[in-house]
C-alpha cells in the first residue's frame, strides 16, 4: 500500500455482532461480566438488552490495521470506547494515515482510526504507529 499523509487505509466491515461472538470474545479473554451475555441482567441496569464487549472493538481494529501493516510491525496500539455496541450491529472500520516519525532508526506511520456503527456513531477510537520499509 502507499503510504502518504492523509492516505486512507480500505476500510472494512465486522458482524453483524452476534451472541457467540461475544461468548467467544469472553472466554478467551478472560472477562466473564454477565452484562455482556445476559439479556435480563443488562435491562436490569438499564440497556435494553446485554452488549458486546469494548476490547472486541478494539481486536477489530487491531485486526483492521494488522492486515495492512501486519502484526510484526505495531509499536503503540491505542483505543477509546465511545459507545455501547449491540448485538446485530455491523461495524465499519476506517483509518487514515495522520503522521510519520523515525525511532531508534525505524521509519515509522501513525494511524488514527475509528470503527463505526451502522448509524455512523464512534464505537472506538484510537491510534496506532507501525514500523514501515
Amino acid at each position: 500500500m502507499t503510504t502518504t499523509l492523509g492516505t486512507a487505509l480500505p476500510s472494512r466491515t465486522f458482524g453483524p455482532i452476534t451472541m457467540t461472538d461475544i461468548v467467544q470474545y469472553q472466554g478467551a479473554s478472560g472477562d466473564l461480566n454477565p452484562m455482556h451475555h445476559d439479556d435480563a441482567l443488562a435491562r436490569s441496569a438499564g440497556y435494553p438488552a446485554a452488549f458486546s464487549v469494548g476490547m472486541l472493538g478494539a481486536g477489530y481494529l487491531a485486526t483492521f490495521c494488522t492486515d495492512v501493516y501486519g502484526p510484526e510491525n505495531v509499536r503503540r496500539f491505542r483505543t477509546r470506547f465511545r459507545e455501547v455496541v449491540y448485538r446485530g450491529e455491523i461495524l465499519t472500520a476506517q483509518g487514515t494515515v495522520s503522521g510519520f516519525s523515525e525511532i531508534d532508526g525505524e521509519r515509522r506511520v501513525q494511524i488514527d482510526f475509528a470503527l463505526l456503527t451502522g448509524a455512523g456513531l464512534v464505537a472506538v477510537e484510537g491510534s496506532a504507529e507501525f514500523v514501515i520499509d
